[in-house]
């Protein structure tokens, strides 16, 4: 690369500086962190999305608990060792001044590296604010000639380019870094926007140059699942590509890469594992209560796509726990597996006919037509509740062929829900149960949809139209992600209506029963002990009962469970099915019984770095085996959560609709396909 091209490339990198130190301002201003100096480093007002302040809150917590853990250790050393924290590509953190606040710097100083027209700016930003003098007492500004931009006692910043090792450390002898004591090395998203042999490059040099000291990375990783491929599409869109996570994919791999460059111990571990492992519960409970949030896929994916490393060397710090292990190990990893069931596009992606929404619901009218509604997606071009409904059908060639339909007239107009039930009552009727608007703002009632097809049945002649429907109003009329399974009961047909969450509780274990016929709301007994509340979880008939499984729990928790509300002559009984071997947790999947066996499809987990596949559980046995989905003739990505699927039996195939969902902050992204999973292979038996 030539030196237009690095100036180019450095910029690039200098902008998402900012923007991170945006997110950090609004950080702190929303109380998710105490920072008061976020503000002053940064000028200009910002408000981040609830997702990205917990993206940047867990980042947040996971440096500062490295960073307190050197402090920890170094400062039960005897007088008069002074630790030192060398920061690479600070940019705008304050660091410095939360720990000089804290009475945290009385035996050790602060040095910080970053682009030179980064750290001018910086130091000049400093000098302007008074209350920032303040903490760092008499300073000198070096001259624009110098590597040195500011000095204080125990803090100085110096522009350099992590690339240049000679000059760097250079640069860091003339600023008065001592190589001989005990040294933490902080890298916030630095190494990965360096080319591999410069980033390996630096990991030596470090080794060699500190012999007892902390190296600590937070990075990306995980870059060919269908999360992780948005993920560098949008830094590629950025200008700054991620470099080096196809050679170091996993936390297993840069852990190697580190033990392989000299650093004589590492451990690493992913930010859904830091969270729940390395943060009291009540601190959880805290955040988790700070702001309206209902983007639970999207946080687990962005925590699962980031891990936070810790390399050690030199007698002092070898010993340093960063990250202590637990007697219950975090991995859940599912069974090896038994097969691939093949999927293959069946709609071409046209602006009028494409599904690319998610947070909908499809059902199955009749054979050959598939009826969906609601959501978030694409419409006229933009981003938005979805108003239209969608129609999927047969052709006399067996082919698919989708269509957008819309409401007649300006009456009974669909109200933009996500996260509804829809239940077939007829070919041509759909009963539709809560939903939600907002976070903050569920869905208004029950709502009948009636589609009228025409006698030619071409798209222009068929609309919906949208009433209410004429139920009581009660608590699960406020609801989402819960779900609606048909059962029986004396030879009558229910609705069962179960779990989700609201704007006033997170998470529900209400169940209730809705008489098909009269649209009545019934009380029918139900034995043995309850469930804990889900939402987000796969219900699905079976044996005229009921099949829950999965689903996010009480303190965003993703649940193993299987359940079966199983029907009896005086009402119904929670059993429990017992899962050899035991399944992962999971939810924002679906499920489906076919041949006697629980079909749970793609969804979210935690507790794996694997992409969730197809988990098949034989219900008279409950042994269970592990499908994953041969994607070779679909586009990628394919992300197979959030969706919506419909079992074709006689195929036999699942028909996968919609799915997708807002990646952080890299943009939005919509499965721009249907896409069938053959089940051929289970339909002689598992």
């Amino acid at each position: 690369m030539g030196p237009r091209g690095r100036e180019r490339r450095a910029g690039a990198v200098q902008s998402t500086n900012d923007s991170s130190a945006l997110s950090k301002r609004s950080l702190a201003a929303h109380g998710y962190v105490r920072d008061a100096f976020a503000a002053l480093l940064v000028p200009g007002p910002v408000r981040r999305t609830p997702l990205v302040h917990r993206g940047y809150y867990v980042r947040a917590r996971a440096v500062r608990h490295c960073v307190r853990a050197f402090l920890q250790r170094t400062g039960a050393l005897p007088a008069p060792t002074r630790a030192q924290i060398l920061s690479l590509g600070a940019g705008s953190d304050s660091l410095y001044f939360r720990l000089k606040a804290a009475g945290l710097l009385a035996r050790a100083a602060v040095w910080e590296v970053d682009f030179p027209d980064v750290s001018r700016r910086k130091a000049e930003r400093i000098r302007e604010t008074p209350e920032l003098c303040s903490l760092t007492g008499p300073f000198q500004i070096g001259d624009s000639a110098s590597a040195l931009c500011f000095e204080s006692s125990d803090y100085r910043i110096l522009g350099a380019d992590l690339r240049e090792l000679p000059r760097l450390g250079e640069a860091l002898d003339g600023a008065g870094l001592d190589a001989t004591s005990p040294t933490l090395l902080l890298a916030e998203a630095v190494l990965t926007y360096l080319e591999p042999p410069g980033a390996a490059a630096l990991i030596a040099w470090a080794a060699q140059r500190f012999p007892d000291a902390l190296f600590v990375i937070y990075e990306q990783m995980k870059p060919r699942d269908a999360f992780g491929q948005v993920m560098l599409q949008h830094f590629e869109r950025l200008r700054s590509p991620l470099h080096g996570l196809e050679l170091f994919p996993d936390v297993e791999a840069q852990v190697r890469r580190f033990l392989g460059a000299g650093w004589t111990a590492c451990s690493a571990l992913d930010l859904n594992e830091f969270y729940r492992r390395h943060l009291p519960a009540d601190e959880r409970r805290r955040v988790e209560t700070l702001e309206p949030f209902d983007e639970f896929e999207e946080w687990h994916l962005k925590c699962a796509h980031y891990f936070i490393l810790a390399a050690s060397r030199g007698d002092t710090l070898s010993e340093t726990l960063v990250f202590p292990s637990s007697e219950t190990p975090f991995r859940i990893d599912p069974a090896s597996p038994s097969g691939f069931f093949p999927a293959r596009v069946v709609t071409s992606d046209h602006q009028h006919s494409s599904l690319k929404r998610y947070g909908h619901t499809s059902v199955l009218l009749s054979p050959g037509v598939i009826f969906s509604a609601g959501g978030f997606g694409e419409q006229e071009g933009r981003h938005c509740r979805v108003s239209t409904f969608h129609l999927l059908s047969r052709t006399c060639d067996s082919e698919w062929k989708g269509s957008q339909i819309s409401t007649l007239g300006t009456e009974g107009q669909w109200d933009g829900r996500l996260y509804h039930t829809m239940t077939r009552l007829s070919d041509t009727r759909v009963l539709v149960l809560g939903g939600r608007l907002s976070p903050l703002s569920p869905a208004s009632g029950a709502l009948q949809l009636d589609l009228h097809r025409g006698e030619d049945n071409c798209p222009e002649s068929q609309h919906v139209t949208v009433t209410k429907a004429a139920l009581e109003e009660g608590p699960m009329m406020s609801c989402w992600r819960h779900s609606t399974t048909e059962v029986y009961h004396q030879n009558q047909r229910y609705l069962f209506v179960y779990g989700g969450r609201s704007a006033v509780g997170p998470v529900l274990s209400d169940c209730r029963f809705l008489h098909a016929e009269t649209m009545a709301w019934v009380r029918i007994p139900v034995e043995g002990a309850a469930p804990e509340g889900r939402h987000s979880h796969s219900a699905c008939s079976w044996q005229g009962g009921a099949l829950i499984a999965g689903g996010l729990g009480a303190s965003e928790e993703p649940l193993s469970s299987v359940l079966f509300l199983r029907p009896k002559s005086s009402g119904f009984l929670w059993e429990s099915i017992d899962i050899q071997p035991p399944i992962t947790p999971r939810y924002s999947h679906t499920a489906h019984v076919f041949n006697g066996k629980l079909l749970l499809v793609g969804g979210v987990w935690i507790h794996s770095s694997s992409v969730p596949g197809v988990t098949v559980i034989n219900l008279t046995t409950g042994l269970s085996s592990e499908y994953q989905l041969d994607t070779t003739s679909v586009p990628w990505p394919l992300m197979s959560h959030n969706h919506s699927s419909v079992l074709l039996p006689e195929e036999p195939q699942i028909l996968l609709t919609g799915g997708g969902g807002n990646c952080f902050s890299f943009g939005t992204y919509f499965n721009p396909h249907t896409v069938a999973l053959d089940l051929s292979s289970l339909s002689t038996g598992q």
